[in-house]
């Protein structure tokens, strides 16, 4: 639980950690958007995807993230895919669909294969998109920049600082937690409890003994924010004041900049339908021919 790294910041002085919040959280949800793009082929989605996570790939070096760090975050994947392969070859047919593999009473279309696979890299990207916000970012400075992309709701009387605040503590607990679970589970380890090998029913008491403390301190510890934010005169109807300012500087226009040019290269390939599947297969063909 140690080698969980989502939503742990990561206190470096990299140049993803000097920009701004608010473009670094635009930045996320530009990728984010990008990610769930279809574009004229299943090869050219590939491609796309592609592209995408060599941009992630350099923003993670950039941030001092290790590659490690995110393998690790993907073991827990490996289970829910192999479920959502299942769920998709027994119920998934699409039009004009092909079969990959067909034996005894079971048939595995191409459809079925394509869908998983699109499922699982956008889950990859999309987590190591949020490791870079998060690995980078403090949690209260993401208040801030939540707060700030809210603003135009307290026109409506939204209680905007109330909700960033909400979501920057859930993401600063994710950490804590998983800290609290690997405590926990070593506990019951030493006490007898096997989380690894057993029968379905033991299996399913250890989770019980693990899960119940569990909830009990995430309780006990929400309560002590509560009151400790309480003891502060903590009032979020009130107008509060900042000991760090954002400041926009030159580097989060340029940021700002690359975003934008990005978002609508992307948007572009999807609206006019290009596919640059010929262009890499030309490409591939002379890079063979000078080898």
């Amino acid at each position: 639980m140690n080698n969980i790294a989502l939503g742990r910041y990561l206190p470096y002085n990299s140049f993803i950690h000097r920009l701004d919040p608010r473009i670094k959280l635009f930045g996320m949800i530009s990728l984010m958007v990008l990610i769930f793009l279809k574009f004229a082929s299943i090869p050219m989605n590939f491609i796309m995807y592609g592209v995408t996570a060599i941009i992630i790939l350099v923003l993670l070096k950039v941030a001092h993230i290790k590659l490690r760090t995110l393998f690790r975050q993907l073991r827990m994947l490996w289970f829910m895919m192999f479920f959502l392969l299942v769920i998709n070859i027994l119920t998934l047919k699409t039009p004009n669909d092909t079969v990959a593999v067909s034996f005894w009473f079971i048939t595995i279309y191409w459809g079925a294969i394509v869908q998983t696979l699109y499922i699982f890299v956008r889950l990859v990207l999309m987590i190591a998109t949020t490791m870079i916000l998060t690995s980078t970012t403090r949690p209260l400075d993401l208040t801030y920049a939540l707060e700030w992309y809210l603003i135009p709701f307290k026109l409506i009387k939204f209680p905007t600082h109330e909700i960033a605040m909400t979501i920057s503590i859930a993401l600063r607990f994710i950490p804590t937690l998983l800290d609290e679970t690997g405590r926990i589970m070593k506990a019951q380890e030493r006490r007898g409890v096997d989380f690894n090998d057993g029968k379905l029913k033991e299996k399913i008491r250890a989770i019980v003994s693990l899960i119940v403390p569990l909830f009990i301190s995430a309780f006990q510890r929400s309560d002590e924010l509560a009151n400790a934010m309480e003891a502060r005169g903590y009032n979020p109807q009130g107008k509060r004041t900042r000991y760090r300012m954002m400041t926009w500087k030159l580097v989060d226009t340029f940021a700002f900049i690359f975003v934008m040019v990005l978002l609508g290269g992307y948007i572009t390939l999807k609206v006019t339908n290009y596919d640059l599947v010929p262009l890499f297969t030309n490409l591939f063909q002379v890079i063979l021919g000078w080898c």
